[in-house]
């Protein structure tokens, strides 16, 4: 009889993982749901800043100026070339410097981006997905910065704080916080009040869509698990994963710091917060170094590493459009999303732009 059947409260307190090492396998589909998205993030980012311009155009100087903040992969001025179809450059007058705005094709596609985003059922889903993300392993305040490196994958408004924040005051406040490695004051989002009804995960809720209930769920869920073609789990890490899957699932909403750091529960929790942030994202998907930046917030930046690696089932790490993304494998089937936010068929809708010749 396995250890965990005999003794499953010893799981809080030892560590059982095996000493192998759990292989990476390419996935090609997850790869290309990435790969299909390359340059998407900057294009829309441009879009936003040239939308944000009173004449709805920016100077050729004031673009290259932002290369940088904008992360884009090469000069400013092939990168418009290259999307002729998003942005067009004109020079308004003789000896005046170019300056570019968009296409009529992607004016239209973000005025429909901008009806998805202002209408009142994305905006309900958005301030409670960004109230979850706020309550995650009990918290209710994240820094700014953090709320930044996530609002593409959030899908947050380009200027979400005074167009979705400020009309939800009983849901959210701007406060200040120490950053504990610094000790300087930092801006941050505060939820207002604990929300329960919204401390309920996705897992939790598939889980009640097979009509279990009650304690029962709570001792019964385990992860789905998906593995890429050609991959296989030697025999003493299969058996370690089928004895970690029946350990009782703590909520991510639930502080389970007392947990021993190093014990197979404590991990099953660390697993439960990385699937809620990922099922909070309108992909599914993020960068790497975005999750361990909101693990270090929580104190569990070390403890998001070795789960990701742990778990090849459950994340994907991508290497493509030079960067790490972490792929939540349930969410998509081959490469294509199960369960399609509103926002990502915009962002398909630039795609299709991005590649009209």
């Amino acid at each position: 009889m396995a250890l965990s059947s005999r003794h499953p409260h010893l799981f809080n307190h030892i560590r059982t993982f095996v000493n192998a090492k759990v292989k990476w396998v390419r996935d090609p589909y997850l790869d290309n749901a990435v790969l299909k998205e390359k340059d998407l993030k900057q294009i829309i980012s441009l879009k936003n800043q040239i939308i944000s311009s009173p004449s709805k155009t920016l100077s050729m100087y004031t673009v290259s100026h932002l290369k940088a903040s904008l992360n884009l992969p090469t000069t400013t001025s092939k990168f418009i070339d290259k999307y002729h179809c998003v942005f067009t450059q004109f020079q308004p007058g003789p000896g005046l410097p170019p300056v570019v705005k968009l296409t009529p094709q992607a004016f239209s596609i973000h005025r429909e981006e901008m009806a998805v985003h202002n209408s009142p059922t994305n905006r309900d889903d958005t301030v409670q997905r960004l109230s979850r993300l706020l309550m995650l392993a009990g918290m209710t305040k994240l820094p700014l910065y953090v709320i930044e490196k996530l609002k593409w994958d959030m899908g947050l408004p380009h200027d979400y704080v005074t167009t979705l924040l400020a009309d939800y005051p009983d849901y959210f406040d701007v406060c200040v916080v120490e950053d504990p490695s610094s000790g300087k004051e930092l801006l941050a989002l505060e939820l207002v009040s604990w929300r329960k009804e919204l401390s309920v995960s996705e897992l939790e809720k598939w889980t009640m869509g097979l009509g279990i209930s009650g304690d029962k769920r709570k001792h019964d869920i385990a992860f789905p698990l998906i593995f890429p073609k050609g991959f296989d789990l030697v025999k003493r890490v299969k058996t370690w994963v089928d004895n970690w899957q029946k350990l009782p699932y703590v909520s991510p909403y639930e502080n389970a710091f007392h947990l021993d750091s190093n014990s197979d529960q404590a991990e099953k929790w660390t697993v439960a917060i990385l699937h809620e942030l990922l099922s909070l994202l309108v992909s599914k998907k993020t960068e790497r170094e975005n999750l361990l930046c909101f693990g270090e917030c929580l104190g569990l930046a070390m403890r998001f590493k070795k789960a990701l690696v742990h778990h090849p089932g459950i994340f994907y790490i991508s290497n493509k459009i030079r960067t790490q993304t972490v792929v939540l494998r349930e969410a998509y089937s081959k490469d294509f999303l199960v369960k399609k936010h509103p926002l990502v068929g915009m962002r398909y809708w630039y795609i299709n732009l991005m590649h009209k010749t």
